[in-house]
């Protein structure tokens, strides 16, 4: 199974922050935002990742993480030549892919949960995809998901009045057909292809899995608030103890290894 960083985007609600650099190159706490999304991935036994950023930046992250040897894992590289939305920058990785399962993560979003339990049943699931869902409290700023008798009804983008706190993160499963899918969208208002329409089409198919994950969630990409309080948030994590080899220093002394650490999150289908 492969993995996908999605780390494009202007990054202007951090501006004037990224003028000089891509929005994940910040640093949260003690290490650049893209390193999270990297260790999530890691740690769930996916090491050949593929990362796409936007023009402009693309050699920093090169600089930064080279051939990804130093943290234990395959880095490719591809490039949004324009913002499209987050379906669009998937779309361009359906080579990387190459007919294998995805696990797609946000390069803004911060997860303190071992995602590892959800990937092992996306594995044996024969098709379809997979979410995770986190409450929040301020659930009309994502796509949020509204739950019947434990099974996704709809997910609704950005809703004015939602009808559930549960937003839909941004980490996400697909099988090989998500490429096709990707092609058959239409843009939205935004005149950007979306994930939400991506989720609904695998929704309406019958094929969506998801996870509620139980630890902290945090957008480090929303706005500076957002961004000090993911920092705050791993300052007090055993995230914060993950070191520039995406190696936990406790780990180190323990011997354990990830599926030693399984969190065990709670899994639902529909």
């Amino acid at each position: 199974m492969k993995g996908i960083i999605l780390a494009g985007g202007t990054g202007s609600r951090l501006n004037p922050l990224t003028k000089v650099t891509n929005k994940h190159l910040l640093p949260v706490y003690n290490k650049p935002m893209i390193y999270y999304p990297l260790y999530t991935l890691k740690e769930a036994g996916i090491t050949s990742v593929m990362i796409v950023s936007g023009k402009g930046h693309a050699g920093s992250f090169l600089e930064l993480l080279g051939s990804g040897a130093e943290i234990g894992m395959k880095i490719s590289y591809e490039v949004q030549e324009e913002a499209g939305g987050i379906a669009q920058a998937l779309g361009l990785t359906q080579n990387f892919a190459n007919n294998e399962k995805v696990v797609v993560v946000l390069g803004d979003n911060i997860i303190e949960d071992n995602i590892s339990a959800a990937i092992s049943e996306f594995r044996m699931q024969p098709r379809g995809a997979r979410i995770f869902l986190k409450k929040v409290d301020n659930p009309q700023a994502y796509g949020v998901a509204e739950l019947e008798n434990d099974r996704i009804t709809s997910i609704v983008e950005k809703p004015e009045s939602p009808r559930s706190d549960l937003a839909v993160i941004g980490c996400y499963m697909y099988d090989p057909q998500v490429y096709e899918v990707i092609t058959g969208l239409s843009p939205s208002n935004r005149n950007e292809l979306e994930i939400t329409d991506v989720n609904n089409y695998y929704l309406q198919q019958g094929t969506l899995k998801y996870d509620i994950i139980d630890g902290f969630w945090g957008d480090g990409g929303e706005s500076f608030d957002s961004l000090m309080e993911a920092s705050s948030l791993v300052q007090k994590s055993e995230l914060a103890k993950v070191d520039h080899r995406l190696t936990l220093l406790d780990r180190k002394h323990k011997n354990l290894t990830p599926n030693e650490e399984n969190t065990g999150n709670r899994v639902y289908s529909i």
